[in-house]
């Protein structure tokens, strides 16, 4: 997953105060400090990353007057820092190195560095000219998060998108307090997960009796066209519609999908899949819109309820999907040009729209298995 870190080093604590505050509002919630970190931790539930005594990720080739302390020796082997990362890794403490690119020997001193660090962050003064390139692919198969240094919103989509990979993250410097807002939507959208739905045609509309249902409420709003990938095979979910439009039965719900039975499948972040009967309050589920696109949203409630279920079968293609869903007018599936249709009102011919996962699923992970659900 793609990440922002900030610094605001250099201003008055009333200013820095403001700078850190909008972060966390934004979800940026790791701070590199080292003069504040008292009164940084009072701020909220943030990590610190400092050299300092009581940060939660230790740095290394940085001090407080933002002078580089990276040793360069004629044998990089023989680094200082090399030596101090390997010491608090053998004491199990999370490590982040920080280089300022200024030459190939530099270069090559944060490769190495790269393969013991946790964290990996660069800073150079042109990212059009220092090859980030090279360090991308020179790591790319190390178990270590790069992290380029960067100013502004321009810098930072530079840094994420280089290469097919980008760097993981960015520790945003910024000047401008607009700046924050502007790379925290940027994370967020170059982050988000993208699923190509399918127009899946209605064959089988039943009901079937009464069973446990389960509603999942978000700390999300979502909007029409929205809902959550949701199914009893794992082969391919159904876009079941959130309740953001009004009834005459009932208030709209934005921030609701009533989803269905206990034993369905959910779809969450990193394309993998939770039963909805696991679900609970903090965890993170993906809202999805008519186009695929996704946002994460976080689980503030879940309610599970006995209602009366209706079957619901389609196929696209030679692939027959189901899923139960509860027999109600409020919920819906979403139609091939994006609007919703109720449970109430489906018939077979109709088109609503899945999502049809190439692969079989194992603890919630997609694999390469042959799996029969029927």
């Amino acid at each position: 997953m793609k990440f922002a870190w900030i610094m605001a080093e250099g201003m008055e604590w009333d200013k820095k105060k403001n700078f850190i505050t909008t972060a966390l509002e934004s979800g940026i919630d790791h701070i590199v400090d080292f003069t504040d970190v008292g009164n940084i931790k009072r701020l909220g539930n943030v990590t610190l990353i400092s050299d300092m005594e009581g940060s939660d990720i230790t740095l290394v080739g940085r001090n407080s007057e933002g002078d580089s302390t990276i040793s360069l020796p004629e044998d990089i082997r023989e680094s200082k820092d090399l030596t101090t990362i390997r010491r608090l890794k053998r004491k199990e403490k999370p490590v982040a190195a920080y280089v300022e690119i200024t030459s190939k020997k530099h270069e090559q001193l944060a490769s190495q560095l790269g393969k013991i660090a946790d964290y990996l962050i660069l800073l150079g003064r042109d990212w059009k000219v220092i090859p980030l390139e090279n360090i991308i692919a020179e790591l790319q198969k190390e178990d270590v998060k790069l992290i380029a240094t960067v100013s502004d919103y321009e810098e930072a989509k530079l840094a994420l998108e280089t290469l097919e990979y980008g760097t993981e993250g960015v520790l945003l410097c910024p000047k401008d307090i607009s700046q924050i807002k502007k790379v925290a939507e940027l994370v967020e959208r170059v982050d988000s997960e993208s699923y190509l739905l399918k127009p899946a045609t209605i064959t089988q509309v039943e009901p079937v009796g009464s069973g446990d249902r389960v509603c999942v409420d978000t700390c999300s709003m979502m909007k029409l066209g929205e809902g959550m990938l949701i199914g009893s095979y794992s082969k391919g979910l159904f876009l079941v519609h959130s309740e953001s439009m009004e009834s005459e039965y009932v208030a709209s719900r934005p921030f609701r999908v009533n989803a269905g039975p206990v034993h369905a499948y959910i779809m969450t972040p990193n394309n993998k899949t939770k039963y909805l009967s696991e679900i609970q309050t903090g965890d993170e589920v993906l809202t999805v819109d008519k186009d695929g696109k996704t946002k994460t949203a976080i689980v503030g409630r879940v309610k599970i309820e006995k209602r009366p279920l209706m079957l619901v079968e389609a196929e696209y293609n030679g692939v027959t999907l189901r899923t139960l869903l509860q027999n109600a007018e409020t919920i819906r599936l979403v139609k091939e040009d994006g609007s919703p249709i109720s449970v109430a009102e489906l018939k077979v011919g109709d088109k609503i729209m899945v999502y049809l996962d190439p692969g079989a699923r194992h603890f919630g992970m997609a694999i390469e298995e042959t799996i029969i659900e029927k």
